[in-house]
């Protein structure tokens, strides 16, 4: 996919929602209109993102488009630049926004996300508390799973990452969601602090030490809710398990992975794609006990002599967990600037946008 790095995404493209409309739907249909995120597919079948911009335009070495010709125009329509090329022009899938949006840190894929939404029952008017907000692709799915009348609290320790998020979370809506909450700390002990003991209905945790949060889940989370983990090594999804188990207050885990393989289907060439979305992580879920009740276990189970010191020291290491400690690539503070930088513009640049557009309105 081709993304312009200089495209700011605009915000603020429409008024808020109308009674009984879902929050951010005004964005997803009609025709098109300026700040709009169009997505072009050549006849090659490449892709390249743009924003719409009144008098402005999209350059490659086969000529330009105007943005003005699609401006107006309904999704789906096929538009030629200045040396004939023809172009279809659609507006970007969720999974295509969140994969080309600024990024602070790496997304919870779309793969992923979809699991944790279904697996996890995500549902409208659910409490939902997540923690490792990352750059808010994920955050997008779970709002867009609680709707307007759901509560989703997302957690993060770092200020810069959170900044990201919000500009990422506030463009895909074309505005604020009413109904999110972003806080800055530490989960178990933010979580306590701001959620009342049983009230959150879901716990989505995507951060490097999850075992050391089950007390905090525990409290938080109302008998019967569920408790979703994302993890990137087989080391942390073992120890986040073992100490699910240890507490005693939980079901007991399953974990998997997903995976997913295109395939190529032309004609009698029917075969899989030479390329395909592996391993990004391992989701484990659990489920809150009554208080008092105690977990039904498999008839075997692997006893503590099973484990090694080493195992042990494995799973607890002196220092603070980093993410090279799980083979990720450490981000720069520049890059994390950058990216919030990118991310607050959308905003005001979507903002401007709108309200050229109805002070233009007001002059007809």
């Amino acid at each position: 996919m081709s993304i312009d790095q200089n495209e700011q995404i605009p915000a603020e493209r429409e008024p808020a929602a109308q009674p009984g409309q879902a929050h951010g739907a005004a964005v997803r249909r009609g025709p098109f209109r300026a700040g709009d995120r169009v997505q072009l597919t050549d006849e090659k079948m490449r892709l390249s993102t743009i924003t719409l911009t009144p008098g402005g335009a999209f350059h490659t070495h086969r000529g330009f488009l105007q943005h003005d010709e699609i401006i107006g125009l309904p999704e789906g329509s096929l538009v030629k630049n200045t040396s004939g090329h023809t172009y279809m022009a659609l507006r970007p899938l969720m999974s295509d926004f969140v994969l080309s949006m600024p990024r602070g840190a790496a997304v919870v894929y779309p793969k992923d996300a979809g699991q944790i939404v279904t697996m996890a029952d995500i549902y409208p008017g659910a409490r939902v508390v997540e923690a490792g907000v990352g750059s808010g692709a994920l955050s997008i799915s779970l709002l867009r799973a609680v709707g307007d009348q759901g509560y989703l609290h997302s957690i993060e320790r770092r200020e810069e990452f959170a900044d990201v998020a919000r500009g990422n979370v506030t463009t895909f809506f074309g505005g604020e969601h009413p109904s999110w909450k972003i806080s800055i700390g530490d989960f178990q002990d933010r979580v306590v602090e701001l959620e009342e003991p049983g009230s959150v209905d879901r716990v989505v945790l995507d951060m490097l030490a999850p075992w050391e949060c089950v007390d905090a889940v525990a409290t938080v989370l109302a008998p019967g809710g569920v408790w979703i983990n994302y993890v990137a090594t087989a080391t942390q999804l073992s120890r986040t398990a073992e100490a699910i188990r240890e507490d005693g207050r939980f079901t007991n885990p399953v974990s998997w992975e997903s995976m997913v393989r295109g395939w190529h289907v032309e004609g009698l060439s029917v075969r899989p794609d030479h390329r395909m979305v592996a391993h990004t992580g391992f989701l484990l879920i659990t489920r809150r006990l009554a208080d008092g009740a105690s977990p039904l276990y498999p008839a075997k189970r692997l006893s503590k002599s099973d484990f090694t010191p080493a195992d042990v020291e494995s799973w607890t290491p002196e220092r603070e967990w980093e993410p090279s400690d799980i083979g990720e690539r450490g981000v720069s503070s520049k890059k994390i600037r950058r990216a919030a930088k990118d991310a607050a513009s959308m905003v005001q640049r979507g903002a401007l946008l709108n309200a050229e557009r109805l002070a233009e309105e007001e002059d007809q």
